[in-house]
């Protein structure tokens, strides 16, 4: 999944201060170090803004500070002035607030008094329910610009460096490449092979998209789909739902490197025809191999830098089920649980936390995630056997949905090829069973 954009201002400017970014609030600082929750290979890490926390996925494909949902909380936002942007998907504009000279701190270690972020205020725009984990924001640029940033996959940590000195320990062992920032984006050359010729490339730095290759054919000469290939939902851009096609390549390599036959995904020429491209850019490369590297971008001095983690030779497996799944909301379940029956005085401080029953089970309700069906890959295994759009996911072989995460249910959904999956439902209430056997629908062929 990605969220592509470009802002464009509207009515009277305002006068902006330069942004200072983010300080170390103790100078003497070598480095901050921060725990970051790893979603569908994407980093997502908590700021506080204008003293409220908030999440932000860590995204070095944007330009700009985005905030897009604040579900609960209240937070007062410096000096705010419409606009309206335009991003990848099916639609042009969409309308949003920017508000400058706001206070962003990590950790309390960390501070910029002068954040400007961009408010989006179509509240339908939501990728919480794709990742299910509450998400707020998404941060790029103005996170990387000041200080080198190492991402360690392993530990999941970001720890932000006071400066390249203070960081030259870490890199010693990791291989070193140039990288140029484009309209605050990161880009590095890489080699693309489709089947025998390796070409090299421009491609975007992207933190923020969970797979592992994009490429764009109407910007590449002669490009060939290569086979075999399918049309799928690619992910949500700001003005709309992303298509495309997906498939494999021959290898991806850069340095002492190389990934063979990746997963790649490849947009319509529709959804990028309004995008302000960088000059010779073919794509982008993403988290998935990312995640295969403890990485450190230093955009000071415009490099990256690149050591191999224990996940560097996981293979490239794709969704086998084609079913879109998504979190829609919570609900109360009822479980039946054994209790310990204790025969102590209830006005006794002892007693205040112990479950009294005339039995040795009772009923205990709680707030569980819901997950349904939002869409189904079109020819795949899931719409071949009868599962719809709406379809409430009860079971996965005989183990409740309700106790998984989004995360543990796409990964069930990829496991194995030719396991079966016996899938639970409801559809408008009635109890529906589905065997699923899993089927990988690009596996690699030599052209």
């Amino acid at each position: 999944m990605k969220l592509f954009l470009t802002f464009i201002l509207i009515g009277l400017s305002i006068f902006v201060y330069p942004q200072e970014g983010f300080q170390f609030v103790n100078p003497k600082a070598d480095k901050v170090e921060l725990k970051f929750k790893s979603v569908n290979n994407l980093v997502v890490i908590p700021i506080i803004v204008n003293n409220v926390s908030l999440d932000f996925l860590l995204d070095t494909g944007v330009s700009e500070t985005i905030l897009f949902s604040l579900a609960d909380k209240e937070v007062n936002f410096n000096h705010v002035e419409k606009l309206k942007f335009s991003g990848l998907g099916d639609n042009i504009d969409i309308e949003a607030l920017k508000s400058i000279n706001n206070t962003f701190s990590i950790d309390n270690k960390m501070i910029d008094k002068t954040h400007n972020l961009y408010i989006i205020l179509d509240e339908s725009f939501n990728i919480s329910t794709s990742l299910g984990v509450p998400i707020n924001g998404i941060i790029g640029y103005h996170f990387f610009k000041n200080h080198p940033i190492e991402i360690d996959y392993v530990r999941e940590r970001v720890i932000i460096y006071q400066s390249q000195q203070k960081a030259s320990r870490r890199t010693r062992k990791h291989q070193a490449f140039d990288v140029s920032i484009e309209q605050n984006k990161p880009y590095m050359q890489a080699d693309i092979e489709m089947t025998n010729e390796k070409k090299t490339s421009k491609m975007l730095l992207d933190s923020g998209n969970s797979d592992s290759i994009w490429l764009f054919p109407s910007l590449i000469l002669g490009f060939n789909y290569n086979r075999p290939n399918i049309d799928d939902y690619l992910g949500a851009g700001f003005n709309g739902d992303i298509y495309g096609k997906r498939s494999r390549i021959h290898g991806l390599y850069f340095g002492n490197f190389q990934f063979i036959t990746p997963l790649v995904a490849m947009p319509d020429a529709a959804s990028i025809s309004h995008l302000q491209l960088v000059p010779n850019r073919k794509g982008s490369i993403g988290a998935e191999i990312f995640r295969r590297f403890n990485m450190l971008f230093d955009y000071p001095n415009k490099k990256i830098y690149f050591k191999k983690n224990k996940y560097y030779n996981d293979p490239f497996i794709f969704d086998m089920s084609g079913l879109e799944v998504k979190q829609d909301g919570l609900s109360w379940e009822k479980d039946l649980v054994k209790v310990e029956t204790k025969a102590k005085d209830l006005e006794t401080q002892e007693s205040q936390n112990i479950i009294y029953s005339t039995t040795d089970f009772q009923y205990k309700f709680s707030l569980k995630p819901k997950f349904i069906v939002a869409g189904t890959r079109k020819d795949s295994e899931a719409q071949k056997i009868g599962l719809k759009k709406g379809d409430v996911l009860i079971k996965i072989n005989n183990r409740k949905t309700s106790d998984m995460t989004l995360s543990k249910i796409n990964q069930i959904l990829k496991s194995q090829e030719g396991k079966t999956l016996q899938i639970h439902i409801e559809r408008k209430g009635i109890p529906l069973i589905y065997n699923l056997i899993l089927k990988d629908p690009i596996p690699y062929q030599e052209q």
